[in-house]
């Protein structure tokens, strides 16, 4: 067939071209460039064709703009005096790895094919790993059309590496399906140890499949009875050849029309025996001795309570003489369709008594893909990396409610796509977790909060545009960078109204993914540090201003300098230019500082004040090691943090202190903090012994987020956290200390402290804008 000028892609991506609903309203025209994103720099290939859907992935170099930071030579000059800034600022080219997933119906695979070979340029590979049933019906039509060699790989095992990859990489990709929530997705917090668990594939049959490790697994058992079955006697029952239009059907009817249910054979008497009298004693049961017609639709439920309780009694079995809590439930009998989850749900809570738990993926169709993607990249060692989700280039869950409209209706011509970012360094969980399976970064969940949903979505629309003239601003010498801005601000946009009709279209959505979503956009457009200028100017400024503050703090007796270094602390993270009120305010004063910020805060006792049991613990032994996690630059990390890390140090504590390894608002960066602490050095011979004898460690969190997830951290960190033996976390800042990790719970002491800097926010919390949290934390004995 031939290749369209554009096609439809859904935006917030339903699970496969079945699913029902309004999606071609909702969808947005793309050019096949956007879709097959940056193959030009394709390096390899893996696909999976199945009855009616392919799904292609590679792997490409991305390259884009990075703004890097380096020390100018100050040797000889006064420092204090100096208003040179204190580093110049360079923008580089950085390349970096992409992993691209794309899903499209069969009938679009030539076309494909085509505008893939009019695109291949650097290719690095002569073969391609095909993975499902159409690996080998499309094998002479690749091979043809891409010039590479079709290597097919075993399904099973392609499903279990995918489930593996975004079980382990992608933090939101498990949910419970809940009939009467809303929504109804409930996203589960990933695991730090995903095995073992049960993955129950439906596909014509089902597959159960017990997973161990990342590479043992065994098939344990299956049946013939599956979708296939649904599918042919669905048919055969009501003369409906298409898969999807049989579960419209179904999610139309009343299976009690059609089956026997436990009132029907006991009367009454089915409450003596502890039964609900709604529960099916026999499908189709009914149709046996009632003289009438049965509907399509009553058929069609039927056919798919028996089905999906037979598959979900058989997968309580398994899981029960396996010893394993966690089901997985794949293939294309699921796909996203709420009728099907509802029903699997349902039957693994009744006959688990709910002691199983039926999970699906956020990615289900992709396992396949991704799976034979990683069998033929096994010599690049792909899982010793971590890897994130791109907002920015990635479809969403699409709820596929069956009531959103008629089958014929559904996705004919849309795209779903999922981009995966490789990251630097591997990510683990933080050491001083207490209960690394529990934890929850995120203090709201604004699934669930419809008002505080609906709050900070309209806060960051409004802040749109300030966002937009800031990063036209940062790049003055660019003569397209007005240009760019306005993509971003339509992208970041078209992702806020997604986000607004499906809320769980990324997993749970909360603060910390609204900013993250805003940083994945801004680089798609290069603008990698718009707040690169700000903050060398607000450096320079701060470390002029630090001798003086360390002389007057070193001038206070003990007890008020305890309480002035926490105010300075306190004052320090005022200077956010991610809140709106703050931004405001450096905008239309530039003569706000320091002391401004400490004539802001609120007056003790503040809105939580733990500030005398934390004197206390101070008249006590010092901790052997400080984890510090720091906020924004400039005020914030030279005269807030340092002259604190400074106390520590004096008083016999090692300090670790741990920077974002890449730019978000404001933010201190590591590659910053290392200019910043050597600039203090030259000044404070504190600082500088501690640096020389590494009693003073500074380190890089991996992560490039306004927000902190303690689950996700910088192996080198969590190695460094263990062998110093840290014994108290800071953990500082709106973002990484009430957006998030307000209620996380550590087996050491913890400080966590802000200023809430959103008026919105502190009235919720009980306070007025400029409100201080002061959270002294022990854990119990």
């Amino acid at each position: 067939m031939s290749w369209p000028g554009t096609f439809k892609m859904a935006e917030c991506g339903a699970s496969g071209s079945g699913s029902s609903g309004d999606s071609l309203d909702k969808s947005i025209t793309l050019p096949p460039d956007e879709i097959f994103r940056n193959l030009e720099n394709a390096k390899r290939f893996a696909i999976d064709i199945g009855g009616s859907l392919t799904k292609l992935a590679y792997y490409s170099t991305v390259q884009h703009k990075v703004a890097k930071v380096r020390s100018f030579d100050h040797s000889g000059k006064d420092t204090e005096c100096d208003h040179e800034p204190p580093y110049e600022i360079s923008v580089q080219e950085e390349i970096t790895a992409r992993l691209h997933f794309i899903k499209f119906e069969n009938t679009y695979i030539e076309a494909c094919l085509d505008f893939i070979k009019d695109h291949l340029v650097n290719t690095e590979t002569k073969v391609i790993q095909a993975t499902g049933g159409g690996a080998y019906k499309f094998k002479d039509l690749i091979e043809e059309k891409l010039q590479l060699k079709v290597d097919k790989e075993d399904v099973m095992t392609c499903l279990i590496k995918g489930c593996n990859f975004v079980l382990k990489n992608i933090p939101h990709e498990a949910f419970v399906y809940q009939k009467d929530a809303d929504p109804e997705f409930r996203f589960q917090t990933n695991h730090p140890h995903i095995f073992p668990y049960l993955l129950v594939n439906i596909g014509s049959g089902v597959s159960i499949v017990k997973v161990e490790t990342e590479d043992r697994f065994e098939w344990v058992g299956g049946s013939s009875i599956g979708g296939g079955t649904f599918w042919g006697l669905g048919a055969l029952l009501t003369k409906t050849k298409k898969f999807d239009e049989l579960l419209q059907l179904a999610s139309r009817g009343q299976h009690s029309n059609v089956d026997m249910l436990v009132r029907d054979v006991y009367g009454g008497a089915h409450q003596t025996l502890g039964l609900s009298g709604n529960l099916i004693a026999s499908s189709f049961g009914k149709s046996a001795t009632a003289d009438q017609e049965f509907s399509k639709e009553d058929m069609a439920k039927s056919l798919l309570h028996m089905i999906s309780n037979d598959i979900g009694q058989l997968a309580c079995l398994h899981a029960r003489l396996h010893s394993l809590d966690r089901v997985y439930f794949g293939g294309f009998f699921i796909r996203g369709h709420p009728v099907t989850m509802r029903t699997i749900t349902y039957s693994i809570n009744f006959f688990s008594k709910g002691e199983v738990q039926a999970l699906f993926l956020r990615h289900e169709g992709y396992l396949g893909a991704i799976g034979a993607f990683l069998k033929g990249a096994e010599q690049d060692n792909p899982n010793q990396y971590s890897w994130g989700e791109n907002y920015a280039g990635s479809s969403g869950l699409m709820s596929t409610s069956p009531e959103l409209g008629p089958a014929q209706r559904a996705r004919s011509g849309t795209f779903d796509l999922l981009e995966m970012d490789r990251l630097e360094r591997p990510l683990v969980n933080l050491p001083l977790l207490l209960d690394p399976p529990s934890y929850v970064p995120d203090t709201v969940d604004l699934t669930d909060d419809a008002l505080a949903r609906k709050y900070w979505l309209t806060c960051f629309e409004e802040a749109l545009d300030g966002v937009v003239k800031r990063a036209v601003a940062s790049q003055p010498d660019s003569a397209d960078a007005a240009e760019r801005a306005e993509k971003f601000r339509q992208k970041y946009w078209n992702k806020l109204q997604t986000l607004r009709q499906q809320p769980f279209a990324y997993g749970t959505l909360t603060v910390r993914s609204l900013l993250d979503t805003r940083e994945h956009c801004l680089n798609e457009f290069n603008f990698p540090d718009p707040y690169s200028k700000v903050k060398q100017r607000e450096n320079g400024v701060a470390l002029r201003c630090f001798p003086r503050v360390v002389r007057s703090l070193d001038a206070l007796g003990w007890e008020e300098r305890q309480l002035a270094l926490v105010k300075g602390l306190l004052a320090g993270n005022v200077f956010d230019w991610g809140a709106k009120a703050v931004s405001d305010v450096l905008e239309s004063d530039p003569h706000f500082g320091f002391e401004e910020a400490k004539r802001k805060l609120q007056e003790r006792p503040w809105l939580v004040d733990s500030y005398s049991k934390w004197l206390q613990r101070l008249k006590g032994p010092p901790h052997k090691c400080a984890l510090i996690f720091a906020d924004n630059s400039g005020i914030d990390i030279i005269l807030g943090v340092f002259p604190f890390v400074r106390e520590l140090l004096l008083r016999g504590t090692e300090v670790i202190l741990a920077c974002n390894s890449g730019p978000a608002l404001n933010d201190v960066t590591h590659s910053e903090s290392l200019i910043v602490a050597e600039r203090i050095a030259g000044m404070d011979p504190v600082v500088h012994s501690a640096l020389q004898e590494e009693r003073l460690l500074l380190v890089q969190t991996g992560s490039s987020s306004p927000c902190l997830d303690l689950s996700r951290l910088d192996k080198g960190l969590a190695a460094l956290v263990r062998e110093r033996g840290a014994d108290l976390v800071v953990i500082e800042g709106m973002g990484r200390a009430v957006h998030t990790n307000y209620h996380a719970a550590l087996r050491c002491e913890s400080l966590k402290l802000a200023v809430v800097k959103n008026a919105w926010l502190a009235e919720r919390l009980g306070g007025r804008l400029f409100s201080v949290i002061f959270k002294y934390e022990v854990p119990a004995e």
